[in-house]
Parts: C-alpha cells; sequence; structure tokens
C-alpha cells in the first residue's frame, strides 16, 4: 500500500488579519486534502483572508477560476495553492496594494494612456 500524506495548514474564515499564528495551525484530511488554500479578499474595511486545507483539484479549478478578479482593487479575490507545510503562513513578498495606491496606479496608467493617443494624433 501507499504512504499515508498528511499536510499541515493555516485555516481561518474572513480575518482581518493574516491568521498565520499557531493556534491556527490544522491537520488536514489523510490522502484528501493535500494542498493549503488562501484568499485574499480586499473589501471597503480593509482586506480579509480565508485560509484552509484543500484537495488539488478543486484549489487549482477556484485559483484559475478567480485570476480574473485578482487585480489588487477594492472587492478583489485572489485564491492561491499551495502544497509544503503550513506553506499559507505568513506572507512574504510584496503586500496586497491599498485601494489608495491601486487608484493611483490605475490613474496613471490612464494618464499615460491619454498622452500616448495625444501623441499619435494626426497632426
Amino acid at each position: 500500500p501507499g504512504e499515508a500524506f498528511q499536510i499541515q495548514c493555516f485555516q481561518c474564515e474572513e480575518m482581518k488579519l493574516d491568521c498565520s499564528a499557531p493556534e491556527h495551525v490544522v491537520n488536514c484530511t489523510v490522502n484528501v486534502q493535500d494542498m493549503c488554500q488562501t484568499e485574499v479578499l480586499v473589501q471597503a474595511d480593509g482586506v480579509h483572508y480565508r485560509k484552509s486545507c484543500a484537495s488539488s483539484g478543486a484549489c487549482l479549478i477556484a485559483s484559475s477560476g478567480y485570476q480574473q478578479f485578482c487585480t489588487g482593487r477594492l472587492d478583489s479575490v485572489c485564491i492561491s495553492c499551495c502544497n509544503t507545510p503550513l506553506c499559507n503562513g505568513p506572507r512574504r513578498g510584496r503586500p496586497v496594494p491599498s485601494a489608495a495606491a491601486a487608484s493611483g496606479v490605475q490613474m496613471s496608467t490612464h494618464m499615460l494612456l491619454l498622452l500616448l493617443a495625444l501623441y499619435l494624433m494626426p497632426r
């Protein structure tokens, strides 16, 4: 028979703080839930986290299905999957941009497109 495989992940629902603390560690279902899933939701009152165990099929389908909604702006939903113990723990790398920063980036993109359009207009 094959080896039993069990992973540990962080688990929480709709928390405003990244719930990567020892009290949120759970043992996932052996040989069924083989990945950790993280959802990051950007809402009007701040960033919310949802973390859990998941099966690889369900997690990968969810993350690819929500890719178009992962913008970093208001009402953004990002779902990610990973398959090493506690890999859905503290975020490393760049933080999720704030609504103000995201709107600033959006504004500068609009300005660049406007300037490009003006430059390319026939004279």
